[in-house]
């Protein structure tokens, strides 16, 4: 199917206001959801009558998810994104600054 059909169901301004945090998970939420679809709909093919049940039951889904993934694409590159080192995200800052002693707030006894 073609990128002008599965954009047809996807809305176009959705990710016109997103930032680059905002845009890393929605393009991985959207690539899982796409692999999902199409091994749901190849699992359906398997069976009888499964080429139908695939169409009725995921083909929707599946040319409205591609659709906002090629638009949440577009914005990543538009916003010139790029992705984060697993981990750098998630970095920890040091509670105090060096050299300066541990706070005892909390610890006195009354």
């Amino acid at each position: 199917m073609g990128d002008s059909v599965s954009l047809a169901f996807a809305d176009p301004a959705k990710y016109e206001l997103y930032d680059c945090k905002q845009l890393e998970p929605e393009r991985k939420r959207l690539a899982d959801r796409t692999a999902e679809l199409q091994g749901l709909m190849a699992k359906a093919e398997t069976g009888v009558g499964g080429a139908v049940v695939a169409e009725v039951a995921y083909r929707n889904e599946y040319v409205a998810t591609r659709g906002q993934a090629r638009l949440a694409e577009e914005a990543w590159q538009k916003n010139r994104c790029r992705d984060t080192i697993p981990g750098a995200a998630m970095r920890v800052a040091p509670s105090s600054a060096p050299g300066t002693p541990p706070s005892r707030a909390g610890r006195s006894v009354y």
